[in-house]
């Protein structure tokens, strides 16, 4: 980010079904507060002069039981500010419990959005757990910082459901609460700044993490768009959902007590059902209203929301509540304002009784409204009533506790006076978006500040973030790169005199660790690829981040203990130390006056049914990856992954062990000092050989090829390059 340019921000929301207007809230579990706080977040952060761009990322779905809307790449909310709907995974529309096997999926597929349009941003801030996860990995791949908010948190949530009596196994099975738990660390040991709705969030919730960093945590109180909230005035016309309100009661004009939820264990419907069944005292002083989202047939619902709404239902029968209590079973959002208006009207109270709120947004808009609020004393209640003095907490495992500040509420006139009128002046002046995006910009400056400012590791030349790259040069370490400490520092200069667009990758045999040590001694500047472990592990950025899509994707029919079982088994082969071991690469020493040949080695592996790949090195050396890995392919899918042109990526090598990356349809330079089994890439058109030695050939192959300029590929009479879908249309085969 250039110091006088707008800032671009990514919010990342993938679940629910987001779109600019006539929002579906309450259709499910998934389409709920979060959706209109990050739509009106996108909002009003692109009002501000200080951003140049807002991107709402979520997810396409392409799906006949659901609108167009949800379709469409991309949607216009503000002036700039866009909706981006990535595609991954199923078409169809999935809930959040069912997205976690396509996370990485999402990552690759972002990626490569950001590669085409030249939008990455400078700051990711991912909402929710699958976000946190998915938003965590983009920032560090392309090495911008990352935020993040919970809204609500898995080892909560698991709690309360163990409070509630539902088993460890249900709760697994329903919620994936362990892939919730486990992207929520990865959340919080990746980001700079964690953004909180509450104190409580900070003191209660959070701390239960094993990566909780108190200093990481800003309580920024949502903003809240309460243009459509007032209090009632003079001839306030009737609406459909009041009329169809009024059709369940035997007497309409009691005050209303009303509970706006998705039907969901959580939402503790049932326990107010429960409360104001054995309330003699509640039936006779108001009705009670429960507003449980939007149903067509309560057969087709989700079995969760089924089981609550049945539960429900149930009680409404025990209890004979026929004509004491509503629950319409459709409502406009366009109602939702005239409704809360109608409870101030009545004279009656809005209740938020879950086992645990991250926010409350209802309560908020109920206090714009003027109705007080009786609310559950966990999360973000305890904040909003703290700060509008508008009603009481409870306990909401505590029946008779709900019972009595609803009766409170209900027979304290004065007191309904006084907490209405609290809420009114309050609202605005604690919960404006205004105030919100002042104080977040703020926090925001400050990580950018941190992040942008940092050391630079990298000796004499700047990292590059992956996005601004359009082409990559990738050497080997040993004779290639190394061998002439002069030649080496000069390439190293042309690197740090190269324009932003220009890429350095290192690609070798060695692992990770012993990567590292060697750019420290040879005082290697910092890549923006690293491929270890010939082909096994692929690093970005300055995080040196796990490309884990690659590693999920060499793992299939990957057996490596019966890999040992059988090659220990061959005269001749020894396991090498265990520092040359990796989890995708076994290596061995070979004597290959005992040992068969390589082929004949390869042969057995096949009747054992196992199927790896063997790279045999040095005449002394054995290395067993899985067969889907290699340097070459692992190029492949870096390229796929960043959406770089096989062409503009330049390999440089001198041995046998480079000679899968050197013979694709990349460009190649093979280094004058090279080993002679390279001989046989002399026939291939994209193979220059240079004379120049170690990396005064690199610099030789980069001007052969005009790399830094207007590529060329001189006497270049390959065919057609080869399509990168043939990868594509395997992993989503995998997938």
């Amino acid at each position: 980010m250039t110091k006088n340019k707008g800032k671009r921000i990514a919010l990342v929301s993938l679940h629910g079904l987001i779109r600019g207007e006539d929002l579906e809230l309450g259709r499910d579990e998934d389409t709920g507060g979060q959706i209109r706080y990050v739509l009106e977040l996108a909002r009003a952060l692109a009002e501000s002069p200080e951003v140049e761009r807002v991107d709402l990322i979520t997810r396409q779905v392409v799906d006949d039981r659901v609108s167009d809307d949800y379709a469409k790449l991309e949607e216009q909310i503000a002036d700039k500010a866009y909706i981006v709907r990535i595609p991954f995974g199923p078409k169809r529309y999935l809930t959040k419990s069912k997205l976690w096997p396509y996370m990485e999926m999402f990552v690759d597929q972002c990626l490569n959005h950001f590669q085409r349009t030249h939008t990455a941003p400078d700051v990711i801030h991912g909402h929710y757990a699958d976000a946190g996860y998915g938003g965590g990995q983009l920032a560090r791949l392309i090495g911008v910082p990352f935020i993040f908010t919970g809204h609500s948190l898995g080892r909560v949530k698991k709690e309360r459901l163990l409070e509630s009596g539902v088993s460890p196994e249900k709760i697994e099975a329903r919620y994936a609460i362990s892939s919730r738990i486990e992207a929520e660390e990865f959340a919080l040991e990746t980001c700079q700044l964690i953004c909180t709705s509450t104190h409580q969030e900070v003191r209660e919730q959070y701390e239960c993490y094993e990566h909780y960093v108190p200093q990481r945590m800003e309580v920024i109180p949502p903003g809240v768009d309460l243009s459509s909230f007032h209090p009632p005035r003079e001839d306030e016309p009737e609406f459909q959902l009041k009329k169809d309100i009024d059709a369940f009661l035997h007497d309409a004009s009691k005050p209303m007590i009303v509970a706006m939820a998705r039907p969901d264990e959580r939402k503790n419907l049932e326990m107010l059902v429960k409360v104001f069944g054995e309330s003699p005292a509640l039936q006779r002083e108001a009705n009670l209203v429960l507003i449980m989202g939007s149903r067509d047939d309560v057969r087709q619902m989700p079995h969760g929301q089924k089981m609550v709404l049945n539960n429900v239902l149930q009680l409404i029968d025990v209890y004979n509540l026929y004509g004491k209590i509503a629950y319409p079973k459709q409502h406009k959002s366009g109602d939702v304002p005239a409704l809360y208006r109608a409870i101030t009207q009545s004279r009656g109270v809005f209740i938020n009784a879950a086992m645990t709120e991250p926010f409350g947004l209802t309560l908020l808009e109920a206090a714009a409204s003027g109705a007080p609020i009786v609310a559950t004393n966990d999360g973000g209640p305890s904040d909003i009533i703290a700060n509008c003095k508008n009603g009481q907490l409870v306990d909401p495992f505590d029946p008779k506790a709900i019972e009595q500040s609803l009766m409170h509420a209900l027979l304290e006139h004065d007191q309904w006076n006084e907490w209405s009128k609290n809420g009114l002046e309050n609202v605005n002046k604690h919960y404006s978006w205004k105030r919100h995006v002042m104080r977040y910009l703020r926090d925001v400056n400050e990580v950018l500040e941190e992040t942008y400012h940092s050391p630079d590791i990298a000796r004499g030349r700047k990292t590059r973030r992956l996005p601004q790259i359009d082409r990559l040069i990738i050497a080997d370490i040993d004779n290639t790169l190394t061998g002439d400490d002069k030649a080496m520092q000069d390439f190293f200069k042309l690197m740090s005199e190269a324009e932003d667009n220009i890429g350095f990758g290192i690609a070798t045999g060695r692992r990770y660790e012993e990567v590292i040590a060697l750019m420290d001694e040879y005082e290697i500047p910092q890549p923006e690829v690293l491929i270890t472990s010939v082909g096994t592990e692929i690093y970005y950025g300055k995080n040196y981040t796990l490309d884990k899509s690659w590693q999920k994707h060499i793992d299939f029919r990957w057996e490596p203990d019966r890999i040992r079982e059988v090659l220990l088994g061959i005269e001749g082969l020894h396991l090498q130390e265990d520092r040359e071991q990796s989890k995708y690469k076994i290596s061995f020493g070979i004597d290959p006056t005992v040992a068969p040949k390589v082929g004949v080695i390869k042969r057995i592996m096949r009747e054992h049914g196992l199927r790896a790949k063997v790279v045999f090195s040095l005449g002394m050396f054995l290395d067993v990856i899985p067969f889907r890995a290699g340097s070459g392919i692992s190029i492949r899918h870096m390229a796929f992954k960043w959406g770089f042109p096989l062409e503009n990526i330049l390999i440089a090598g001198d041995s046998g062990n480079d000679e899968e990356m050197l013979a694709g349809n990349t460009l190649a330079v093979v280094v004058g000092n090279y080993s002679s089994e390279l001989e046989k890439l002399r026939k291939y058109p994209r193979v220059y050989f240079a004379d120049a030695h170690h990396a005064a050939g690199i610099i030789e192959g980069v001007g052969y090829y005009n790399f830094l300029d207007t590529i060329t590929i001189p006497n270049d009479k390959s065919v057609e390059i080869e399509s990168e879908s043939e990868f594509e249309n395997e992993a989503d085969a995998d997938a």
